[in-house]
Formats: C-alpha cells, sequence, structure tokens
C-alpha cells in the first residue's frame, strides 16, 4: 500500500549541492508510523514524497500499487484523492471558503452529492470540536481551530493512507490529545498513518517510531506505544 525504495532528494543551492533525503527504503505496515528527528533531518521532505506533493530526485514511491514517481503532477493528485488525506503544517485552508465548506471541499472533488457532503463534513467537525464554527472562515477561527478544520478535511474521503505534518502542533494539550486519538483511531485495520512530529510522548503512541538524521533512516523502533 505504502512502500519507498532508496528514496532521495537534493537541491541546487548556489554552487552547492544539498541533500534533503538519502537513499531512504521502509515498507509501511497499517497502522500509525511517527516520523522523528532533528530539525533538517528530511521529515517534510520525506512526507511531501510519499504523499506525491514532490517527486524524488531518484528511487521509488508506491502508493496503493501505483508508482507515483513516474506520473506527472495531475496524476499524482488523481491517486491523492483516491487513496490519500494529507494535514499540513501550515494548515492551506481556503480562505473564502466556510470551515464546512473547506470539510466539504474534497467530497466536492470526488463527486459526491451535495446533501452527503454536508452530512459528512457536519460530522467531522463535530468529533474536532468545532460544530458551532462550521459557517466561520479561517480568518475568523484561532490557530489551533484552524488545525483541527485542516484535520476534519484530511479524514472527509476517510483515505486509506493519511499523511500528518506536526498536526498537534498549534493546540493545547487538551485539543491535541483529542485530535491525536481522532487521527489513532482512523489508522485502524489496514488504513495507515504517517505523523511527523517532534514531540517523543506523540511518537510513543504509534506501533513504529522511524529515526532520521541528515536525511537517512537510522533507527526503527516497533511496538513503539506505552
Amino acid at each position: 500500500m505504502l512502500r519507498a525504495r532508496e528514496l532521495s532528494k537534493r537541491y541546487r543551492q548556489g554552487e552547492a549541492e544539498i541533500t534533503a533525503l538519502d537513499g531512504f527504503s521502509y515498507d509501511f505496515p497499517p497502522g500509525a508510523t511517527a516520523v522523528v528527528g532533528p530539525s533538517g533531518s528530511g521529515k517534510t521532505t520525506l512526507l511531501n514524497l510519499l504523499a506525491g506533493f514532490d517527486r524524488p530526485t531518484a528511487g521509488e514511491v508506491e502508493l496503493a500499487g501505483v508508482r507515483i514517481d513516474t506520473l506527472d503532477e495531475d496524476g499524482r493528485a488523481g491517486v491523492r484523492l483516491a487513496h490519500a488525506g494529507f494535514v499540513f503544517q501550515s494548515w492551506n485552508l481556503l480562505p473564502t471558503l466556510t470551515a464546512l465548506e473547506n470539510v466539504a471541499f474534497p467530497l466536492l472533488l470526488a463527486g459526491v452529492s451535495r446533501l452527503e457532503r454536508d452530512r459528512r463534513a457536519r460530522g467531522l467537525l463535530e468529533r474536532v470540536g468545532l460544530a458551532s464554527r462550521a459557517d466561520h472562515r479561517p480568518n475568523q477561527l484561532s490557530g489551533g481551530e484552524q488545525q483541527r478544520v485542516a484535520i476534519a478535511r484530511a479524514l472527509a474521503l476517510e483515505p486509506t493512507v493519511l499523511f500528518a505534518d506536526e498536526p498537534t502542533g498549534n493546540l493545547d494539550s487538551a485539543a491535541g490529545a483529542r485530535v491525536l486519538d481522532l487521527l489513532l483511531e482512523h489508522a485502524s485495520g489496514e488504513r495507515r498513518l504517517v505523523i511527523v512530529t517532534h514531540d517523543l510522548d506523540i511518537a510513543s503512541r504509534a506501533e513504529r517510531v522511524l529515526h532520521l538524521r541528515d536525511g537517512r533512516l537510522v533507527r526503527v523502533e516497533d511496538d513503539a506505544a506505552i
């Protein structure tokens, strides 16, 4: 369902070549996988490559049985829409849409009826504690509320793979715990959650933890939950 083979990403910076990710290989099992490491270790680069937002310099990414590293941007977007959800660190909400409309947007792209879009979006907003804020636009919401809208949107199509980049970084401890519970609940059965975090307490709740350093996978901890 999700695997990487010898995945590398390099950038040019002036005369220098920067290696953001170097030879990463891993088969992601069902359940929750946390990715940890110091700043600049390649965590977000890895997430962007696995989700198909960027293409690798070398290596392969297979998502839902498709080699997405060989696809153009439209092709990768199509695979994402069908199989993946993504919680951005910067939220990426559409400013002209309400919270309800933001959550419903992936359902609109997938051709879901208006009545069903509304029902599912309202249910998700209720699960993240924002039912009363459904008609508010992003600039009327706090940072933590916007983050919860982004998480609800990522869950709208019930993706088989959910990617999350520091999903609790802008939340207080109570809201963060609620959101993490929701993400982990989603990662049941054959579904997968890949979560980038700097918080080792959050990472400890995943079934496994991947440690990155200088763009390389240096250690894998299985059964990390305590």
